[in-house]
């Protein structure tokens, strides 16, 4: 398989340094994503949803999909531009991946409700991650709260807030996994219920496996090999 490896909101491709390793050492390949605007010294300031989308499209048009079948890993907010690809390019993709993130529908936004300063939105103080008994922190040492501040990168403001666009019915015939660190099955099934919109299209693709892995909303820095061994089992 060749996984392609989007990073969720403040995070570049060097989030992923920890899990390719062990991917790679299973026989896959591994392509991790630096979104558009997250780049060193980048403007940020006409940079929306769509652009990385097509970001991860141009990395799946980059592959020979017959010789190397594609996998996307979609990390929280980055699992919205995945499910955008998965709808522009159904026949290329054999799995989506979302890591604590779903497959946002169609009209609906990432977080529109994030705090933005000089036109993009910076990482939130912790206390943020913290509220109504969040578990978003679990695991974290106070050493990798601050290597995560150190690398964190402002997200353009229209990654966040635009709407996302669905037209492909035949997304929902790609499978997909969503690894949940944050919240359980159970939880799944009544946000299913309720209408959430994070989830509101898990009935409708026919193929939906949902794996649990308990700790922080960034497993890849607080249970790396555990993240990497589930990635493993789910290609």
């Amino acid at each position: 398989m060749h996984l392609i490896l989007v990073p969720g909101f403040w995070l570049d491709s060097s989030s992923w340094d920890r899990i390719t390793p062990a991917l790679e050492a299973a026989g896959h390949r591994v392509t991790a994503l630096t979104l558009p605007g997250l780049e060193a010294g980048a403007d940020r300031s006409s940079i929306g949803l769509a652009d990385h989308v097509d970001a991860i499209v141009a990395a799946i048009d980059a592959i020979d999909a017959a010789d190397q079948p594609v996998v996307l890993v979609g990390h929280s907010g980055g699992g919205a531009a995945v499910h955008g690809a998965v709808d522009r390019r159904p026949d290329k993709v054999a799995r989506a991946i979302y890591v604590d993130s779903g497959p946002l529908p169609h009209g609906a936004a990432i977080n529109p409700g994030l705090p933005d300063e000089d036109g993009e939105i910076p990482l939130p103080p912790w206390d943020v991650f913290r509220e109504d008994g969040a578990r978003d922190l679990d695991d974290f040492t106070d050493a990798q709260l601050d290597d995560f501040r150190a690398r964190a990168i402002p997200i353009p403001i229209g990654v966040a807030r635009d709407l996302q666009v669905l037209t492909n019915e035949a997304r929902f015939d790609v499978p997909i996994t969503i690894i949940t660190t944050t919240f359980t099955r159970e939880e799944i099934d009544q946000y299913v219920a309720a209408g959430e919109a994070y989830f509101a299209e898990l009935p409708q693709i026919s193929n939906v496996t949902i794996v649990e892995l308990p700790t922080s909303h960034w497993p890849q820095f607080t249970k790396p090999e555990q993240l990497a061994e589930v990635l493993r089992d789910a290609i």
